[in-house]
């Protein structure tokens, strides 16, 4: 089974956006600040996947 490169990128990006919605629908509505809340859960799972994993080899000692 292949797998997208950015299929775990769009699952938390979805994942982040359903949790974000279930705490702004306890009262019914959505109000700006809560919309903008749900936007910015969505921004910082997809940031993720943007920002490259760092190297596996150790950083040289300088001392």
């Amino acid at each position: 089974m292949k797998v997208s490169k950015v299929a775990k990128a769009v699952v938390a990006a979805l994942g982040a956006a359903v949790t974000a919605l279930t705490v702004a629908m306890g009262d019914d509505t959505i109000s700006a600040t809560e919309g903008i809340t749900v936007a910015l859960a969505v921004l910082t799972a997809l940031g993720v996947y943007a920002v490259p994993n760092a190297p596996d080899e150790p950083a040289e000692r300088t001392d």
